[in-house]
């Protein structure tokens, strides 16, 4: 059996499209930590479809008790499994999704948020934020973001040593995130708000209809019964030659009293 969401992908990539076109500003979340409060800037307006997946992501807290499971001094420090493993992990699509490069964007100086990968558009949950600037990542990862306050508690993080596999010995893990500004459910609820207006437009217009049909049909019992079969307009015309008969005419002028006519009693002189 098909995934639920493959059924409803094209709409919802519809959607997502005039979404991602509407976005014009950036988001920002919190990253609380047993080490401290990481706030990140968010590139929305630049790489829609990666912030939308990590908003909807933190959202919904499934990088809640993720901890952060590779940590590279000099490099960066990796989280968003909730194996733990470093292999695990799932978009909120439900499957990978593309690269969005960006040539303005540069793995460049410390605390970039970029997207972890196992190749080209392989993104899922993973992420990490740099230790230090490594552009040979370039063109390889999507950058969407930035650290905007907390470069102290990644002073923190990269202290903590690690085994051979780059695995901290500390844990270092995700409490909670809170969003400060989703971009994404503005607009959402700006088209919902759309929606809903276009909805009692459609409604109004049906019970419009609706009245005038009901009017009409109400118009045509009055006419129903035993006069049904009754040509009304014939009936009229019937009626107005029938009546033409009835119509009295106009009579003749009485001759009493008219002098020009014989006889009768209009000449006083025989009295």
């Amino acid at each position: 059996m098909d995934p639920i969401w493959s059924k409803l992908e094209p709409a919802v990539l519809d959607e997502d499209f005039i979404k991602y076109s509407k976005v014009k500003k950036k988001g920002y979340v919190r990253f609380v930590t047993n080490l401290g409060n990481i706030n990140l800037e968010l590139y929305c307006d630049q790489t829609p479809k990666t912030c939308h997946n990590f908003l909807t992501l933190c959202k919904t807290d499934y990088y809640v008790n993720n901890i952060f499971h590779r940590l590279i001094k000099n490099f960066m420090i990796q989280s968003g499994d909730p194996t733990g493993t470093g292999t695990g992990g799932q978009s909120c699509f439900g499957k990978p999704f593309d690269d969005e490069i960006k040539p303005q964007f540069s793995h460049e100086g410390r605390g970039v948020l970029s997207m972890a990968n196992s190749g080209p558009n392989t993104n899922k949950s993973q992420f990490f934020i740099t230790f230090r600037s490594c552009k040979h990542l370039d063109k390889k990862h999507t950058i969407f973001g930035r650290v905007v306050g907390g470069l102290e508690v990644l002073d923190k993080m990269e202290r903590i040593k690690t085994n051979e596999k780059d695995r901290p010995l500390e844990e270092i893990k995700i409490i909670r995130t809170a969003i400060f500004v989703d971009p994404f459910q503005e607009i959402e609820d700006q088209m919902k708000q759309q929606r809903e207006e276009l909805e009692k437009e459609e409604k109004a217009t049906k019970d419009r209809e609706a009245m005038a049909s009901k009017k009409k049909a109400e118009l045509k019992t009055h006419r129903s019964g035993i006069g049904s079969f009754i040509d009304l307009k014939a009936l009229k015309r019937g009626t107005d030659d029938n009546n033409e008969g009835l119509v009295p005419k106009k009579s003749k002028p009485s001759t009493v009293g008219n002098p020009g006519r014989g006889g009768g009693f209009g000449n006083f002189s025989n009295w």
